[in-house]
């Protein structure tokens, strides 16, 4: 479609965005530095928008296939992580849509600050596109494809910093006078073609095919996650559990720390995503908004997982090995006795210390000289390595009567 135009540069707007951009980075206000990272925004439209419309779209399959007795598909629970971090997953898809479809690359020309970092260091590549004068008969054809706004076919110059090697210049240039190869002077350019043979000037970008290829992933993954299941056949009502007030945030194993954590995480959420137990989840704390946080109402952290340590492309949440993992101390368990059964119901339960997996809770009796009454749980602080498993477990509700309290500094145990 011949719709674009030469147009100048943007560089009050580029050179600004990007100064902000910095000045967020080197203040630590994260939240602002997460609005315009380009890959953190991408990674929060597949994550947040569009792994839910596959999930519904999958549901809408499964109902059709089980009113025709078929069960090729089966439905799914589709989980909204976050509300604001979907309204922002949506109001960005709609203004880079909007900027796109009205200006071809506005977006990457004058807002994102990758896109004037890239753009200000390919001002002085070795390979470039240039145009043959003595070809050239103006017909700006490839300036009216060029979604850059970069080549002005009057002129016959390219603006190199907006310029992003699409090279559908070159594909709709009729007289071959667009040719990409080392940078030459003008005067340099042979006047005739030395050859008839076609080359083919397109080339594969495997980097843009390979990240196609992981988010469409995530998004399958992430869409066909089991439901979660009920007690008595899905017959009894569960009451969702809530999240409890915690004075410390928990971050991922891996993570090292609170700080090192918000200071090196972008909101992408490739965790998020990639989350097999539904722990990790957008968070809503304006210092640290839209960057993932560790919550226990849907599951825990199993001590066997490190899919988000293997997905973080930043350096926030670094490999880790399962060995590794299984005696990293992200927070430790309390109890409150005011929602346990044990002491409101008056009945035995026991649930977290079974299901404890480096046996940090033991039952014990809470008066010595009565061993009628119940148990109760007592945790071990030093040994517990707050995978929430006692939380995510305790059959109390709406408030587990156990839960985990986060530390600001990860320890080995």
């Amino acid at each position: 479609m011949d719709k674009y135009s030469s147009s100048p540069a943007l560089n009050i707007w580029r050179y600004t965005a990007l100064a902000l951009f910095v000045a967020a980075f080197i203040f630590g206000i994260g939240s602002f530095v997460a609005l315009l990272a380009p890959y953190s925004s991408y990674g929060r439209m597949v994550s947040n928008l569009l792994s839910p419309l596959y999930g519904w779209g999958n549901n809408a399959l499964a109902y059709m296939a089980e009113r025709a007795d078929s069960y090729m598909f089966y439905e799914n629970e589709v989980w909204i992580r976050s509300m604001g971090t979907l309204g922002i997953a949506i109001v960005t898809f709609i203004v880079i849509g909007i900027l796109a479809w009205r200006g071809g690359r506005t977006y990457c020309n004058a807002i994102c600050p990758v896109g004037t970092v890239l753009g200000f260091l390919s001002r002085f590549s070795l390979f470039r596109h240039q145009i043959d004068e003595s070809k050239c008969n103006s017909c700006g054809l490839c300036a009216r494809n060029c979604k850059a706004a970069c080549i002005d076919a009057k002129k016959h110059t390219i603006d190199y910093s907006r310029c992003v090697t699409c090279f559908d210049c070159i594909d709709k240039c009729k007289k071959k006078a667009i040719r990409y190869e080392v940078v030459t002077k003008k005067t340099d350019l042979p006047k005739e073609e030395k050859s008839t043979e076609k080359k083919d000037e397109k080339e594969v970008d495997n980097d843009r095919r390979q990240m196609l290829a992981v988010s469409s992933a995530l998004i399958v993954s992430s869409a066909l996650k089991a439901q979660e299941t009920k007690m008595d056949g899905g017959l009894a009502f569960i009451e969702d559990k809530k999240i409890p007030k915690r004075k410390t945030h928990i971050a991922p194993p891996g993570a090292a720390s609170l700080r090192n954590f918000a200071r090196q995480c972008t909101a992408c959420q490739l965790c998020v995503s990639v989350c097999p137990n539904q722990v990790l989840r957008p968070s809503t704390d304006l210092s640290t908004f839209m960057q993932p946080e560790v919550s226990y109402e849907r599951g825990y952290c199993r001590p066997e997982c490190t899919r988000c340590s293997e997905v973080c492309p930043t350096g926030a949440i670094i490999p880790i090995t399962r060995e590794d993992k299984s005696s990293t101390q992200v927070g430790h368990a309390v109890w409150i006795d005011k929602n346990c059964v044990v002491l409101t119901d008056g009945v035995s339960c026991g649930n977290c210390a079974r299901h404890c997996p480096v046996g940090a809770i033991t039952m014990i009796e809470p008066s010595p000289d009565d061993l009628d009454e119940k148990k109760i749980p007592m945790v071990d602080v030093e040994r517990c390595i707050g995978c929430g498993a006692c939380e995510n477990l305790c059959p109390a509700r709406p408030f587990s009567a156990i839960y985990v309290e986060g530390h600001h500094m990860h320890k080995t145990v």
